[in-house]
C-alpha cells in the first residue's frame, strides 16, 4: 500500500520500504544513523510474562537485523476494559525483562481499550550509516547461516489448539525469547569470536557480512525471496541442513497449519523449485512464519562465521549459498 502513495525524497534515509527490508535507517550524522522499527502482535503463549518476553525480542529482532544496537523503546499496548491488570502488568514486566537483557531503555509507550489484547514496540537503535546489514548486498559464492530453528508458528498454532506437547511449547518458547543480540556482537565485533559475553567490550575481529535478514512473519522462503530479489542473486537451500524445532514436523503432519503460512506459499512459492526428495512436510516448514526468529546471513567467511558463533552458544548452521542470478531464484537441494 505504500508503494500507492506519493514517495518521499530525503538523502538521510538509508532504507526506506523499497526493498521490504527490516528496519528503517535514517542518517543524522557522517558517523550515526538511526534504526527504527515497529511490532506488535496479539498473545502466542498462555502465560503473559512469555508473552511479553517474545513480543519484546521480536520488536528488538528488526534493529539486530540491520547490525544495528537498539538504544530506546516505546511500549504498544492494546487491552481489553474489563480484563485483570494484573496480567498487563505480568506482560509489560515480560518485556521490561528483556528490554533491560537488550540494554535498551523503555522510556514511554501508548495504551488503548481494546477487545483483544496485542501488544509490541517501536524500537529505536543506532548504527555506523557505513555499517548496515540490509537484506541486499548478497554476493554469489556467499555462504547462507540461519541461527535459529523454524517451526514456532506451527507450534503456536499447537498451542492454540490445546495439542501441543509440553517439549515442543519449551523448545519454541526458548527460541523466541532468545535475542539475536549475541550473534550481532560477534558479527560486528563487539564481542571477540573466542570471547565469552562480557568478557570484551569491542573486539577488532568484525566479520565480513554482505546481506543479512531475520526470519520472521514471512518465514524462510518469504524472507529468502526478498533477499534474492533485493540482491539481483539466487540463492539454493538444502533441505536436510536446515534446523528444526522439536515438533516442528510433527504438528504439520497434523494439520496445525496457521494462515499466515498458507498466504506465504501463495505468494512466494512460484519463485521456488524442489528437488525430487524434499518431503511435503519439511516444504511446508520452509513458509511457516516465524516470531522472533534466527538470522538469514550472507557471508563469505561462512566456516569461520559460523564457529566464532557457536562459541559462544549461537547454533548457527549453514543452510545454502548465494549464486548469480538466474531461473529458480530459489532451489531447494535434497
Amino acid at each position: 500500500m505504500l508503494g500507492k502513495l506519493a514517495r518521499q525524497h530525503d538523502p538521510n534515509v538509508l532504507v526506506g520500504f523499497d526493498h521490504a527490508d527490516d528496519a528503517g535507517v535514517y542518517k543524522i550524522a557522517p558517523d550515526q544513523a538511526l534504526v527504527q522499527t515497529v511490532d506488535f502482535f496479539t498473545p502466542i503463549v498462555d502465560d503473559p510474562y512469555t508473552f511479553g518476553q517474545i513480543a519484546a525480542t521480536n520488536s528488538l529482532s528488526d534493529v539486530y537485523a540491520m547490525g544495528g544496537r537498539p538504544l530506546t523503546s516505546l511500549a504498544l499496548v492494546c487491552f481489553p476494559d474489563k480484563a485483570d491488570l494484573e496480567i498487563l502488568e505480568r506482560i509489560l514486566a515480560g518485556g521490561l525483562s528483556k528490554m533491560i537483557e537488550a540494554g535498551c531503555t523503555v522510556i514511554g509507550g501508548h495504551s488503548i481499550r481494546d477487545e483483544e489484547t496485542k501488544f509490541g514496540y517501536s524500537v529505536t537503535g543506532v548504527v555506523h550509516p557505513k555499517k548496515v546489514l540490509a537484506n541486499a548486498g548478497a554476493k554469489p559464492g556467499d555462504a547462507l547461516l540461519l541461527t535459529k530453528a523454524l517451526g514456532t508458528g506451527v507450534i503456536s498454532t499447537a498451542i492454540k489448539k490445546g495439542k501441543a506437547e509440553p517439549a515442543w511449547i519449551d523448545a519454541a518458547v526458548r527460541s523466541m525469547t532468545t535475542l539475536n543480540k549475541l550473534a550481532v556482537e560477534v558479527i560486528t565485533g563487539r564481542v571477540g569470536p573466542d570471547l565469552r559475553p562480557g568478557q570484551a567490550e569491542r573486539s577488532s575481529a568484525a566479520f565480513t557480512v554482505h546481506a543479512m535478514t531475520d526470519i520472521t512473519g514471512f518465514g524462510l522462503i518469504g524472507h529468502a525471496r526478498e533477499m534474492a530479489l533485493a540482491s539481483d542473486v539466487s540463492l539454493q537451500i538444502s533441505a536436510g541442513s536446515i534446523p528444526l524445532l522439536e515438533g516442528a514436523l510433527e504438528c504439520v503432519r497434523a494439520g496445525h497449519v496457521p494462515g499466515g503460512l498458507k498466504n506465504n506459499r501463495d505468494f512466494a512459492e512460484c519463485l521456488v523449485e524442489y528437488d525430487g526428495g524434499v518431503p511435503e512436510d519439511l516444504r511446508t516448514l520452509l513458509f511457516d512464519p516465524q516470531t522472533a526468529g534466527g538470522l538469514l546471513i550472507s557471508t563469505p567467511e561462512g566456516e569461520r562465521l559460523a564457529s566464532a558463533l557457536n562459541n559462544v552458544g549461537v547454533k548457527a548452521v549453514r543452510v545454502g549459498e548465494v549464486l548469480s542470478e538466474r531461473k529458480p531464484r530459489i532451489r531447494i537441494a535434497a
